[in-house]
């Protein structure tokens, strides 16, 4: 059964109403630090923490004639506040406010996506479990190579998430971070104690330096690990659009009932969600483009960054969370053919063993070249014209000098390239 998906939580951490209320937990923080500092007096505070709020609506009314969001969101929150709302934003610059809730947006962010590599991982070992025996052939350059199983390939999906996760952890720690440094970043008026005190508050790290503005670097390394999760997803999904090809049919995306493939086709089943995911990484790779672009500022700062970063930081968060989503639950459904794998593996007699033979012949004194044109000449016979290997290796008169009719059916037991397996899952706690 395919599920379809409900993404609200991460829309909604990057719509504008979650903006303008990431800044008034900044707002607050800061109206808390001067408070302890004893800048801002008990009753004042407890006044601007009960009434300070906002109105989208309002927000754009006033916003039309100033022209600027932040000081449109503090005129309508000054409106609710009253009196009180003098000892609001004091000594601060806009840039203190956006980029400062920039980091809870990321953090928030980075919650959902974390939680969803846990998933995507937690379904990879289940299916991994069920297919370790699973016997599949292994390709390179897109061509037959060995046998392996199904699961060992699912390991080194596994093995992507896992490095992809810590890697977007480091990002996400590095994001971490907060700014209350007035004017070009240099405190002039305001205490550094009050960034201290409101990065504590918010669950942030005050910027080591900052010059009116964060560090773009830090914010082109979040969107470079999306960017990394999105490769990889769309790694995956590469792998599954192969596997479906009709004449190969080793796995498929699960097919609901009443659904339709194609307008003029009735027996196509596609490999739809693979291939969404394929384009959508494109986008998110694009992005980080952008984000990387957004590094260089003029000076202390300037806002060329501000309109490209409205665009990609949602749209990259909201992407990777629903491609997370949807590749777990294309994963969690997808339909695995045993029997084409088994199949596919042992096309042209067997000739993925070769390997084995080669091995075995040199074991009987054989020059590796010499036992290397033997092996490659029966290959290419059964390759070249549809035969079987096993039955050429049999029937040539060179490989009996050195090998008995058992000891080449003892090349082609697939079990002796499953007998590693073990250290390779445990590898994985599985």
């Amino acid at each position: 059964m395919i599920e379809r998906y409900s993404r609200e939580e991460m829309a909604e951490i990057w719509s504008l109403n979650s903006k303008f209320q990431y800044y008034l937990e900044v707002e607050k923080a800061v109206c808390k630090a001067y408070n302890k500092m004893g800048l801002i007096p008990d009753s004042a505070l407890k006044d601007i923490l009960s009434k300070a709020s906002f109105s989208v609506k309002r927000i754009d009314e006033i916003e039309k004639e100033v022209h600027h969001d932040v000081i449109a969101f503090l005129t309508n929150v000054n409106e609710n506040v009253g009196d009180s709302s003098r000892y609001i934003h004091m000594g601060l610059t806009s840039s203190d406010v956006i980029d400062t809730a920039l980091a809870l947006q990321i953090k928030d962010a980075g919650k959902i996506i974390l939680k969803d590599i846990e998933d995507i991982i937690s379904t990879i070992k289940d299916k991994a479990k069920e297919h370790k025996k699973t016997v599949c052939i292994g390709r390179s350059h897109g061509v037959h190579a060995e046998p392996m199983t199904f699961g060992v390939k699912l390991c080194g999906w596994i093995d992507l998430f896992e490095r992809n996760k810590r890697n977007f952890e480091k990002a996400l720690l590095e994001a971490r971070v907060g700014q209350i440094s007035g004017p070009v970043g240099t405190y002039s008026n305001i205490n550094p104690q009050v960034e201290f005190l409101t990065c504590e508050y918010l669950g942030l790290r005050p910027a080591k330096f900052s010059t009116q503005v964060i560090a773009r670097d830090i914010h082109a390394q979040y969107i470079q690990a999306l960017s990394l999760i999105a490769c990889i997803i769309e790694q995956i999904a590469v792998e599954l659009r192969h596997l479906q090809r009709t004449e190969v049919l080793e796995t498929e995306e699960a097919f609901s009932k009443g659904q339709k493939g194609s307008s003029a086709m009735p027996h196509k089943k596609n490999p739809i969600s693979a291939e969404n995911l394929s384009g959508l990484a494109r986008v998110v790779r694009a992005n980080s483009l952008a984000a990387m672009e957004n590094i260089p500022l003029w000076h202390e700062r300037d806002i060329s960054h501000s309109s490209v970063e409205r665009i990609i930081f949602p749209d990259s968060s909201i992407l990777v969370d629903y491609m997370l989503a949807r590749l777990n639950n294309t994963i969690k459904n997808l339909i695995v053919h045993k029997d084409n794998m088994l199949k596919n593996t042992n096309l042209f007699g067997g000739i993925v063993f070769s390997q084995k033979v080669l091995l075995k012949l040199c074991s009987k004194g054989l020059l590796r070249e010499d036992a290397y044109k033997i092996v490659q000449n029966n290959a290419l016979e059964a390759f070249n014209n549809h035969g079987n290997f096993k039955t050429n290796l049999l029937n040539d008169k060179e490989v009996a000098k050195y090998l008995s009719a058992d000891e080449i059916n003892d090349c082609f037991n697939v079990e002796d390239y499953l007998k590693n397996i073990n250290q390779i899952y445990e590898r994985f706690g599985i």
